[in-house]
């Protein structure tokens, strides 16, 4: 019987593990965990959207686990009753100039094989009817879900299967064992002879424990969101993002409705101070240090320096962030916005500064890392596991 370690019990984690016991029902699967829950970093700060894949580079490994994933999440949804919406999205242009770079997305999508459609302002109106555009691409497949109760699924299919599952359990050390790997944890040693690191924001440390040399650090950056007082929530039907902008790394701030009919406004990104630094209050030295340390950091100041100081200013300043949304929105003002929980994206950044703009897998021998996993991840999961699981060592 071969024994399978995973660690980390975020979507990813969970899937993956699951993936295992469906494909090699003969496993010993482990997943480890060192929060007393599941989904408690990424996964449960995120907006909630099924990608449909829009953004990212033909032939990459996020376009086309985003496009099969946007359908293997809404079918895994609808076999296990998670409630979820295929509601579509509009990107929209606001201005003139934005045509361009709608029209380089458009062409995106489709060579993505995207159910997209360019339509004019009125049609737009028509989805979205307080909307402020010149134009926009509709995306049909793009969907909402609670990633969290795909989660507390996964977990519970696990357990079904026989797999361990441990909670408030934290890697300490990795050792090499007779041709795999023993995990030292908080909770004592568990032996594997296959080893799945998908611990997120902690994803290079764990590497480096490994004996593994990451291409590629994690830095943190935090996004903070508002949500729409419950009497605006009608200015938004479904989900309404802005044309973004290719010389800056994220996408800027939008507008998500939940699954639980709330509207969800941002996020920005800002550096955080901690791996887990959901406010600006939450410091922790050696994460900060080893951030400021890191040369890749540098470069990434150096090349973006005015657009992360307008993050900062938007961070800092409710009335600024208002002014964001208002453009997409117009109706939207300051009085209607209430702070809501942010997020935490674990983004590789190589020593250049280049963010690694694509999934990173690393394996080496009994050992596999994933390395960089933001957006589109939790859309993308269940397709990542099965790319994963189809690359391990086989059974003994």
């Amino acid at each position: 019987m071969t024994r399978y370690v995973v660690i980390g019990g975020g979507i990813v984690g969970l899937a993956t593990a699951h993936r295992i016991t469906q494909d090699r029902p003969d496993a010993q699967v482990t997943v480890i965990e060192k929060e007393s829950g599941w989904g408690a970093h990424q996964t449960g700060h995120n907006s909630g959207v099924i990608h449909a894949g829009v953004y990212y580079k033909p032939g990459s490994l996020k376009a086309r686990f985003a496009r099969a994933g946007s359908v293997s999440m809404v079918r895994f949804c609808e076999e296990n009753g998670i409630a979820h919406d295929v509601c579509g999205k509009l990107i929209v242009a606001t201005s003139a100039d934005e045509l361009p770079r709608l029209e380089a997305l458009h062409e995106r999508s489709l060579a993505n094989e995207l159910p997209v459609r360019r339509i004019d302002a009125a049609e737009a109106r028509e989805y979205e009817p307080n909307v402020a555009t010149v134009g926009a691409l509709h995306i049909a497949s793009t969907g909402i879900v609670d990633y969290g109760q795909v989660c507390l699924k996964l977990a519970e299919l696990l357990d079904k299967a026989g797999a361990s599952l441990r909670t408030g359990t934290k890697v300490t050390g990795l050792r090499p064992d007779r041709g795999g790997v023993i995990v030292e944890t908080t909770a004592g040693e568990f032996p594997a002879d296959v080893l799945v690191n998908c611990a997120g924001l902690h994803a290079d440390r764990i590497a480096r424990l490994g004996g593994i040399d990451p291409p590629a650090r994690i830095i943190p950056f935090r996004g903070e969101y508002y949500e729409l007082t419950p009497e605006k929530r009608d200015l938004v039907k479904g989900l309404i993002y802005p044309v973004p902008d290719p010389q800056f790394p994220f996408l800027g701030v939008h507008l998500t409705k939940m699954i639980d009919g709330g509207v969800h406004a941002g996020p920005n990104a800002v550096l955080a101070l901690a791996r887990e630094g959901y406010s600006w209050g939450k410091v922790n030295v050696r994460d900060l240090a080893g951030t400021l340390a890191y040369p890749g950091l540098w470069q990434i100041a150096r090349r973006h320096l005015r657009y992360g100081m307008t993050e900062v200013r938007r961070s800092l300043s409710k009335a600024r962030f208002a002014e964001s949304l208002a453009r997409l929105v117009p109706a939207i003002t300051e009085a209607d916005l209430v702070k809501s929980s942010a997020g935490v994206r674990a983004q590789a950044v190589k020593p250049t500064g280049e963010l690694v703009d694509d999934f990173l897998i690393v394996a080496k021998g009994p050992q596999v890392h994933v390395l960089n996993a933001p957006s589109p991840a939790a859309t993308a999961s269940l397709e990542i596991a099965r790319h994963i699981v189809s690359t391990l060592p086989g059974a003994r």
